[in-house]
């Protein structure tokens, strides 16, 4: 019975230490990779909603590049644009670009490393090929 109990307590101890090792704080380029993502999805969705003003149609592009050095130029056209004051989701999309930037030129600006200045390449993305269905 004794050697099954101290299996059973390595066991449980093992398993902790695996999800304590999971719950890593995230980093300062994870944490600007997601929220450009999050961003840029955002973004895709409001083009593509039937509810929104049509003032979001003149909204300038939005796709986030963190490893292209555009990218803050970029974002500060995007929460400088004078049109769509009015509509919530174009405010709350704001918002986060505005939060992307202060972390990047304050909280990050050591940890980040530009790959690329191609401002072009912000206003034309290559995407990946979709898969055949």
């Amino acid at each position: 019975k004794l050697p099954t109990m101290k299996m059973l307590l390595s066991l449980i101890a093992l398993l902790s230490a695996a999800l304590l090792a999971d719950t890593a704080p995230p980093t300062c380029y994870s944490r600007v990779l997601s929220l450009s993502k999050e961003i840029t999805e955002s973004f895709k969705e409001l083009q593509t909603s039937k509810a929104v003003d049509s003032c979001v149609e003149m909204l300038p592009r939005l796709y986030l590049d963190i490893h292209n050095y555009c990218v803050l130029a970029k974002l500060r056209d995007f929460v400088a644009y004078p049109r769509c004051e009015g509509v919530f989701e174009v405010s709350e999309l704001k918002e986060k670009a505005r939060s992307l930037y202060t972390i990047m030129i304050s909280y990050c600006r050591r940890d980040l490393v530009f790959l690329t200045d191609d401002c072009s390449a912000l206003e034309n993305p290559i995407l990946p090929p979709t898969e055949p269905s």
